[in-house]
């Protein structure tokens, strides 16, 4: 069968840009009617225009078959759904029949039929012609249906088969969709051009015909090959400037967008238009929860301007070229592309590379097929400034082929690929989730050397740039700052790529959204498919805020009485930003005022910012950078960057009256002390301020985050059994208030932990705890926290508190967090991650006040000085057992845990696990808090 076939297609006309042409063309995008068969060795007299269909069912094009209804999606990361015997596949092989009548309009003659995308498989016929078949699922192909068109009514018959050879060549880490996905179109378009524009004005361009105009550049009937050059303004991703041009050709005018830019490398530094370029980018795969890769123009829009939004400059198209209409809104709005190949074949690592098509002559035509039909297609984007072999396709001859024939079809873009580590077929050192201590190395250029010296030799010359890094898997990713700062220290080191943009969750009615495992598929990677920066509806994590914040294109520093204002930005100045300071006491503004920043930036002075006079608390200065007037990707006063400083503090109160000790009285087998209530036996807390309360207990576990549990740490954590601890009290003692002596550890160990609650009172309204803790035993690592769990009663609901905010953060996330005074609701705090996981950490607190209706007693919880909070309707054990938003179900009690410390989060999921200086060791501690009522 031409299933198990090594050509790419049959019948294909040679692949052309994606152009705007004013040719005739008929969208044939719609319902259709559709049939799936379990098997691909099925009939085609569906194929003749009379076949009777009207028992079909109808399924809209674009779109995923298994996403309305037939058959059901599946996910793997890096496993073959099937055996790996290349280029065969199953007989299990669901196969997709469809059938579109569509009238010719009068006097239509000739034509292509275009398909901009189809998974994995497909065969075309025209009024019961075969036309051809073809793959490479994220391309476009176009056969000749001019002489099988006929006036009136014409049947289109595709069928898709899900398998095929070329299902080796697409193991991309993602959900198996297949189907008609993206655009069909009948056009009469036959124009191809390729237009080359320099940032220094040089313009040409190769097309078989036509005449190309540019008129605000005064460009008239300019001819094919022949090189001019223009006062044209360059294009970069922060100023994408593009000019309307015009090809004129005997039959069509195409109308395209030209931007002059040049990419090159200049002693292992990538440049563009002359200047080094460092890219803060993300991988996006194209997915909607509803739609799968069938992704709505308003969602790729809404995409970009997310992506603009939050000081993103660059893309990588993992791991297949998206739709071209992708490609147009990073030209309009400005975004670095790099353009990666439909191409990955991660499933051979698991058979130790064997017969990998990669290295294997007979695929090396299918190979170079997506190679072209790629760059013919997205050649004119002056967003495209790299192209990419691929992904996790292993080494191989084939490589060479590839790269070869782009060098010589494309000498202005540099290749990448990441999988050959020798870098033998590329122009810039790429890696995947290198420790930050290698890419100091690599950025130094002292990395480990190559066994070939000239090999070696060559890649020292290129630039490095993470291809994928700081898996935003969950909680995290941890880490983000550090790479940051590595990046913008050494020039050689071009910047990366975060995997990556969205949790590909699907829309579930039980689970609301689903992930691998959840349609009964018996080979799947679980979550690992829930690991992006915004959530599937497209909500941003914390993970994006804080890539937002080390993005900044504005970076500040305070001196003595000044402010340095950093221009962070490649290729503008500040002109298009306004600079707002505020002051606040205790995250009361007090003081408000603009900054005159010189559009190249520099060094300011501040005016006298003493604390505001009769103002109590903490003052803060927080200096913001935002846009002045309206951009195309987000209005006048979106905010690009913040930073913040202490102010010197306001002069101390006057001391309050010296009062002695309070000390506990016996009531009916209790011990009450200021506004708490203790059992006499076991010093337990009762009630405080009247509320029903349980704990304070030493609490040293958390519900694993994915990195945690990828990374092995939670495994480690659950063998120590600190899921389980035991409380055993050893003593109570009365006097200048209460202690409480107690071991905390886990069964089947000797180690544990020393803790000394101490309660102290010197009036009715006030209560202090000392927490401390003495490690018992030799602990053989980081534990994922360190601090108290109580509970309260399901009426609290709200809470208000000053510290960091207004969202999560962990010792090595929450960059985004500032300081504040910050109110939500219990049910706010929590970060809802499709994959539950601890989550909504506030930290830095300094006090805290909790409430619920009008009448519920509230208190306030304080720090000396600080310390972590987090509130939840549901037990840690409760969170850590979920396994879909829907599974967490409130109880009838809050629970709350003031923390001392928490493990780092890290990337381990997929890369380096916390930075030591982030890992929570035991060790003597102490925790101090001051309870008052609300």
């Amino acid at each position: 069968m031409d299933l198990e076939t090594f050509a790419p297609g049959s019948g294909r006309l040679e692949p052309r840009a994606a152009l705007r042409s004013d040719a005739p063309a008929l969208d044939l995008n719609g319902l259709w009617r559709f049939r799936l068969s379990p098997v691909a060795d099925v009939p085609d007299d569906f194929a003749r225009p009379g076949f009777d269909d009207s028992a079909w069912a109808e399924l809209p094009v674009p779109a995923h078959w298994p996403l309305h209804g037939h058959g059901a999606p599946a996910y793997t990361n890096v496993s073959y759904p099937f055996p790996v015997d290349p280029p065969h596949v199953p007989d299990e092989n669901p196969t997709g029949d469809y059938r579109r009548a569509f009238d010719l309009p009068d006097g239509w003659s000739g034509g292509r039929l275009r398909f901009e995308g189809v998974d994995s498989f497909a065969r075309v016929w025209l009024n019961g012609h075969e036309l051809g078949f073809s793959t490479g699922s994220r391309l476009p192909v176009e056969f000749d249906a001019g002489p099988w068109l006929r006036p009136g009514r014409n049947v289109l018959a595709v069928r898709v088969h899900q398998w095929s050879a070329a299902s080796y060549l697409e193991d991309q880490d993602m959900w198996w969709l297949p189907g008609i996905f993206r655009d069909v179109t009948l056009t009469r378009s036959a124009a191809d051009v390729f237009v080359h524009a320099s940032h220094d004005g040089r313009l040409s361009f190769e097309a078989a015909e036509g005449r190309l105009s540019i008129p605000e550049l005064g460009v008239r009937d300019l001819e094919p090959g022949v090189e001019i050059t223009v006062g044209a303004e360059p294009w970069t991703a922060e100023t994408p400037r593009l000019y309307e041009a015009v090809l004129t050709m005997p039959y069509e005018t195409v109308r395209l967008r030209v931007g002059f830019r040049t990419v090159s490398i200049q002693d292992g530094v990538l440049l563009a238009n002359g200047r080094p370029l460092l890219l803060k980018g993300v991988n996006r795969h194209e997915f909607h929860p509803l739609h799968g890769r069938a992704v709505p123009y308003e969602t790729m829009r809404e995409d970009v301007l997310l992506m603009k939004r939050h000081n993103v400059n660059a893309v990588r198209t993992s791991h297949y070229p998206p739709h071209p209409d992708f490609l147009d809104l990073c030209d309009e709005l400005g975004l670095w592309v790099v353009d990666e190949c439909d191409l990955e074949t991660h499933g051979f690592g698991q058979v130790g590379w064997r017969r990998n098509p990669t290295d294997d002559p007979r695929w090396a035509e299918a190979l170079l097929d997506r190679m072209r039909r790629m760059v013919e297609r997205d050649k004119n984007h002056p967003s495209v400034i790299m192209w990419s072999l691929g992904n996790e396709a292993g080494v191989g001859r084939n490589l060479a082929v590839m790269a070869d024939w782009t060098r010589e079809r494309d000498p202005s873009r540099p290749l990448h690929y990441e999988g050959d580590w020798s870098c033998a077929n590329t122009d810039v050192y790429s890696r995947m989730y290198a420790s930050h201590a290698e890419v100091e190395a690599i950025g130094r250029g002292e990395e480990d050397p190559l066994d070939d010296p000239e090999l070696d030799a060559r890649r020292r010359a290129m630039p490095f740039l993470q291809c994928e890094y700081a898996h935003a898997m969950g909680n995290g990713p941890g880490g983000l700052a550090e790479y940051q700062e590595l990046f913008e220290r050494h020039p050689r080191l071009a910047g990366g790529f975060v995997w990556e943009w969205i949790d590909h969750g699907l829309a579930h009615p039980r689970h609301e959204y689903a992930y691998g495992g959840d349609y009964g598929e018996p080979l799947h990677d679980a979550n690992f498919v829930i690991d992006g920066l915004v959530f599937p509806d497209r909500t941003p994590s914390p993970g994006l805020l804080d890539l937002k914040k080390v993005f900044e294109p504005v970076r500040f520093e305070f001196g003595d009485g000044v402010l340095r204002v950093l221009n962070r930005y490649d290729f503008r100045d500040l002109a298009h930003l306004a600079f707002r300071a505020v002051v606040e006491a205790d995250g009361t503004p007090v003081a408000e005022f603009p900054l005159e920043v010189p559009p190249a930036g520099g060094e300011i002075e501040l005016p006298a910012l003493p604390p505001a006079e009769g103002t109590a608390g903490e003052h803060w200065l927080t200096v913001r950078a935002v846009l002045a007037t309206d951009q195309p990707w987000a209005p006048a006063g979106h905010e690009l960057a913040w930073t913040q400083t202490p102010l010197a503090p306001p002069a101390p109160p006057a001391p309050e009256p010296t009062r002695l000790p309070a000390t506990p009285e016996s009531r009916d087998g209790r011990l009450v002390l200021g506004g708490g209530e203790f059992d006499a036996r076991t010093g337990r807390l009762l009630s405080l301020f009247g509320l029903d309360v349980e704990g304070p207990r030493l609490d040293l576990y958390r519900a694993p985050t994915d990195n945690d549990r990828y990374g092995g740490l939670d495994r480690q954590w659950r063998g120590l059994g600190l899921r389980r601890l035991t409380h055993r009290v050893d003593g109570v003692e009365t006097g200048d208030g209460l202690t409480v002596r107690v071991r905390v550890a886990p069964a089947a160990t000797d180690l544990g932990m020393r803790v000394a609650y101490t309660w102290t009172a010197t009036s009715d309204d006030t209560l202090n705890l000392t927490v401390d803790v003495e490690p018992d035993g030799e602990w053989p690592g980081p534990i994922p926290r360190l601090g108290v769990h109580l509970t309260l009663p399901g009426e609290i609901a709200h809470v208000t508190w000053y510290g960091r905010g207004p969202g999560e953060a962990y010792p090595d996330t929450g960059m985004a967090a500032r300081v504040g005074r910050w109110t939500a609701t219990i049910d706010d705090l929590q970060t809802p991650y499709v994959y539950p996981q601890e989550n909504g950490h506030r930290a830095d607190v300094r006090w805290a006040e909790f409430g619920g209706p009008t009448g519920t007693p509230g208190f306030k919880v304080a720090g000396d000085p600080v310390f972590g909070l987090t509130a939840r309707r549901w037990s840690t054990a409760e969170l850590a057992a979920a396994r879909h938003r829907p599974d967490l179900v409130a109880g009838d009690r809050v629970h709350l845990h003031l923390d001392l410390a928490q493990q780092g989060i890290g990337t381990a999921t997929c890369g380096p696990g916390t930075l030591p200086r982030y890992d929570l060791h035991p060790a003597p501690a102490t925790l101090r808090l001051r309870f008052t009522p609300a």
